[in-house]
């Protein structure tokens, strides 16, 4: 459902939270999970990139809650009863595009926000790169957010 508000994201590293805002008033905030290497732009660094990006791609229109994610094609559906060491990308992808000179690499670098297995790491960096989420967060994100919406990801 697209609203026709034109939101802003930001997304604190230091404080581990992405929060939409509506003109200067903010709307919702969300407890995330950015790089466990800290931030930076270098590829195959598995670090969070730093600066303004926009949605270039949303991926997972009318998937189930917890789908996997394979090279962003739906493999299958996470069971939650059950524990992985894998970091997997589930429920839905929104990839970023870097407007940056310094992050133009961003999109070529697979940097998404989206769902985790890994729900109870949120709060702390342990990420490779990627912003995770709740999987419910990333299902309410993903129908707020258009693509083009703007994000300034900050230390």
């Amino acid at each position: 459902m697209q609203t026709g508000v034109a939101y802003r994201v930001e997304v604190s590293v230091k404080d581990q939270q992405l929060r939409v805002f509506d003109g200067n008033v903010e709307h919702r905030a969300y407890i995330i999970s950015t790089s466990k290497y800290g931030t930076g732009n270098e590829i195959d660094s598995n670090k969070t990139p730093l600066g303004y990006f926009e949605i270039k791609e949303k991926i997972g229109d009318g998937e189930k809650f917890g789908t996997i994610f394979k090279g962003r094609y739906p493999v299958g559906v996470f069971d939650f009863s059950e524990y992985s060491d894998e970091d997997l990308i589930l429920s839905r992808i929104l990839w970023l595009n870097g407007t940056d000179p310094e992050n133009a690499n961003t999109f070529d670098r697979y940097i998404y926000i989206h769902g985790t297995n890994h729900e109870d790491s949120l709060g702390q960096p342990k990420s490779c790169g990627c912003i995770r989420m709740f999987n419910e967060d990333i299902l309410e994100l993903y129908e707020l957010l258009p693509i083009g919406t703007s994000i300034f990801i900050y230390d």
